[in-house]
């Protein structure tokens, strides 16, 4: 049987030390320079009480626990009617004269000084825990009793520390004179610290009692986390190295400690029920812990080390055990420790509420200082009223949720509406409609493809007249080569043009196909011009079917059932009026009420009052509780009369075609933005492809131009030549080289007539600029340049990459177009508002 009982070695907490401090003399000046002398006579007796409480704290004059325990509450208590009618702080107008000392219980050369009351209250509030601490460490836990009334010591000792950290922690802490005991990391640790002791005086009465394995291993398991979660803040800022390394030591090998004591009971549990193999993984994880503990146990006490030693012992017996039995029986594959589950847990203790205890609003002390009575007496009347307006308030929302809910169910008003001829669409759909509508909607769809014929037009015409400057000039070229023959040694217009020739080829062919796509748009506004021009439609709503009378009737009781469910729907309406006004009621009756006066003179009961004064209310109340009660029969009403109006006009085809109308228009929508993209993607092609082309025709003009040049220069010296005129006398005032080549024994010319402007006389007469045919420059091969929208810096939308059906991208594949220094910009805004076509489709979709 394992031994950890032997461990009962456990922590308190010394309290922190202070200085001496009068509280007596700062606070009656206060008083008399704030109110007058008379009032600091009347609570001369309360000041006295103070001052003695301090001085108890200070010198302990009794020292037992239970003494102190009760004087950290009653000074607690005083501390807080201090609080509330002494404002101390270094403000001029403020208790000024009052400095709180205190010194780290744990480092007791750091102290923290403030004037701030908060301080004192921590440090109360700390000691308290402490004493606590102390009184639990202090019962004898060799017995039952014993054990049970230290555990409930060590969760007081827990609650004291919560209550200090969810109240004065942070509060104390403000400025830079403070001290880490009472920072919220540490109280916090000091909590799960005390937790786990009351957890571990559970255990040990556990195990005196007898209980089963596994209720025992559930109960040593908690008690292991608490002791991991305090040393998991103890070796964490600020309590690193904050601490005596004994007290990291002491909790660390507590937590191996009761780890290892749950895998030994759970061990047990598993043994009994035959599952071998979970046995040994769990007794191997608890002896794997403990010796990993032991590493950290150097200057431990021999006591606790003797409950390791002992645990160990019991865990490798029945490891032994489990692993014979496994070996010879049950031949299980035995679980690696890490895929184990976690060990079942349950917490026998909880933090003491101290509420109620450290709770001062009893306390006689200062009451005739401030009439602060009527006050709370007030609030907590304004609270009874708030209380009643919220009630009542959610009662007339649910009310209201409630008619929305059910009317929508039985589609009213909807179907009563449609009988008038004001049938509605979803809002949603109504959305998409008018944003059809806004954007030219079906009837504008011809605009645009007339903006696209124009486009293409522009775009052929720019072509045409590109090309004819290239024929032109080449027709001129060929007239001069046959008239001067030999003499005409400049090269032909089609070998330097071929490259612009190319583009210009690409480009025709680019606007054939561009053409195609436009008509199969063309062909699918034709197509689609039926289904679309529901969009068209205004209202909108004038396109949904309405709800018909009966082609014949019997009785011509149509008239009357629609007339009573119109009423009764009025009806309706009036009720959910009547809730917006009885809450405006209630609202602006809470705003009127004022009962301060009457508190300020009553001698009487304030309950008396309350009831009194609350009953104001009654009335809005009851009428609240009529509203909702008369609209549930109303409700009640109105389903039964939409049934029969529902079985006379054939509710159910209305609604089959109403249905149908709106996947109608739906489609029309679908349809409609699928035909628009289209058309604004083809809007981009020809706005990029007119840029392309036109810098391609002022390439053409350039290489005219130089050309036209370069022939009249030509004439002249062709005409010299044939009139007998020396042309190597001239042959440095021009670019062109001589007709005649200089044989083998010409002299070389004299150096005063070479002209150093041109080196390479038998250089071509045209060569395209340098950036348009830059060597290993690449341009995309698909897809025309970036959206004129794209924001800078963000990659572009990528393009179709089939070339076959996208017949507005293989412009752009030759070297003379720079799609970087030479983006398109479009005369007007052609983005679509709509999501790219899908990779692999032209700018149309069938």
């Amino acid at each position: 049987m394992a031994s950890s009982a032997l461990s009962n070695l456990m922590l308190a907490i010394h309290e922190k030390k202070t200085n001496s401090l009068d509280l007596y003399r700062p606070l009656r000046n206060y008083v008399t320079f704030t109110y007058s002398e008379r009032e600091a006579q009347l609570i001369d007796d309360d000041l006295e009480t103070l001052k003695q409480l301090r001085s108890n704290l200070e010198r302990a004059t009794d020292p037992s626990p239970p003494a102190r325990r009760d004087l950290f509450i009653s000074y607690y208590k005083a501390l807080c009617l201090v609080e509330t009618r002494f404002p101390i702080s270094p403000d001029k107008d403020h208790v000024n004269a009052i400095s709180f000392v205190w010194f780290d219980a744990f480092k007791q050369k750091q102290k923290a000084t403030q004037q701030n009351i908060h301080l004192e209250k921590a440090a109360v509030l700390f000691n308290l825990g402490a004493n606590y601490s102390q009184i639990g460490l202090g019962h004898d836990r060799t017995t039952v009793d014993g054990r049970r009334q230290a555990s409930h010591a060590f969760i007081a000792a827990a609650g004291a520390f919560a209550y200090l950290r969810d109240n004065e922690s942070t509060k104390a802490s403000i400025g830079q004179s403070t001290t880490v005991d009472v920072s919220v990391e540490c109280v916090g640790m000091l909590e799960r610290l005390m937790l786990a002791q009351a957890q571990e005086c559970v255990f040990e009465n556990t195990i005196a009692k007898g209980s089963t394995p596994g209720v025992s291993a559930k109960i040593s398991r908690q008690v292991g986390i608490y002791y991991e979660e305090a040393l998991a803040a103890l070796t964490s800022p600020p309590l690193k190295d904050h601490f005596d390394k004994g007290w990291i030591s002491h909790v660390q090998l507590k937590a191996a400690l009761f780890y290892s004591e749950a895998c030994f009971r759970y061990g047990i549990e598993l043994h009994e029920k035959e599952e071998i193999a979970e046995e040994i993984a769990r007794l191997r994880s608890g002896g794997s812990r403990l010796a990993e503990a032991k590493k950290f146990s150097r200057g431990a006490p021999a006591q606790l080390l003797e409950a390791m030693n002992s645990l160990d012992v019991s865990i490798n017996t029945n490891l032994d055990r489990a692993v014979k039995e496994n070996d010879r029986v049950y031949l299980m594959r035995v679980p690696s420790p890490s895929s184990l589950s976690p060990l079942p847990t349950f917490s026998m203790v909880k933090p003491m509420n101290m509420t109620e205890i450290l709770d001062a609003s009893k306390e006689k002390m200062f009451a005739i200082l401030v009439p602060d009575s009527s006050a709370k007496a007030l609030s907590r009347y304004t609270e009874m009223v708030d209380d009643v307006i919220r009630t009542q308030a959610e009662r007339l929302q649910q009310a209201s949720e409630l008619t929305r809910v059910r009317l929508k169910e039985m589609d009213l008003p909807d179907s009563i509406l449609a009988v008038d001829g004001n049938s509605t669409l979803p809002v949603d759909l109504k959305e998409d409609v008018e944003a059809v509508q806004i954007s030219g909607g079906p009837a504008g769809l011809e605009a645009e493809i007339q903006q696209l014929r124009d486009l293409k037009r522009v775009n052929q015409e720019l072509l045409v007249h590109t090309e004819e400057l290239l024929q032109k000039e080449a027709t001129e070229d060929a007239q001069f080569r046959s008239q001067f023959g030999t003499r005409w040694t400049r090269p032909q217009s089609s070998t330097l043009t071929k490259n612009l020739q190319d583009r210009l080829n690409r480009f025709a062919a680019n606007l054939k196909q561009a053409g195609e796509s436009d008509v199969k748009i063309e062909r699918s506004v034709r197509e689609n011009s039926a289904l679309m021009s529901i969009l068209d439609r205004r209202p909108i709503e004038s396109a949904v079917p309405t709800l018909a009378k009966p082609i014949m009737s019997l009785d011509a009781t149509e008239d009357a059932v629609v007339g009573t469910l119109k009423q009764s729907l009025r009806q309706l309406e009036n009720l959910g009026a009547q809730r917006a006004g009885l809450e405006d009621m209630l609202k602006e009756m809470k705003r009127k009420d004022d009962i301060l006066p009457k508190l300020m003179t009553s001698t009487g009961s304030y309950e008396d009052m309350f009831r009194k004064e609350i009953s104001k209310y009654d009335n809005i109340c009851e009428d609240i509780s009529q509203n909702i009660v008369v609209q549930e029969q109303l409700l009640m009403q109105i389903q039964a009369q939409n049934e029969e109006f529902s079985t006379l006009f054939n509710l159910e085809d209305y609604k089959a075609s109403k249905e149908k109308c709106y996947k109608q228009i739906q489609a029309a929508i679908i349809k409609y933005r699928e035909i628009k993209e289209n058309i604004n993607e083809g809007l981009k092609f020809y706005v990029t492809l007119q840029d392309a082309i036109t810098n391609v025709k002022q390439q053409c003009s350039d290489f005219v131009m130089t050309r036209s040049i370069q022939c009249r220069e030509m004439i002249e010296d062709v005409q010299r030549q044939m009139s007998g005129l020396s042309f190597q006398d001239h042959r440095s005032s021009g670019p062109y080289p001589s007709v005649h080549q200089p044989t083998a024994s010409s002299s070389p010319p004299p150096p005063e007539t070479q002209n150093s402007s041109h080196p390479h006389p038998h250089a071509p007469y045209y060569r395209p600029p340098e950036h348009l045919s830059r060597p290993g420059y690449t341009i995309p091969p698909y897809g025309p340049p970036p959206p004129y929208h794209t924001p800078h810096g963000q990659a572009p939308q990528p393009y179709p990459t089939q070339p076959q059906q996208q017949p507005y991208s293989s412009w752009q594949q030759g070297s003379y177009y720079d799609p970087q220094g030479q983006q398109p910009r479009p005369p007007y805004n052609a983005q679509s508002p709509y999501p790219p076509p899908p990779q692999g489709g032209g700018y149309y979709r069938q």
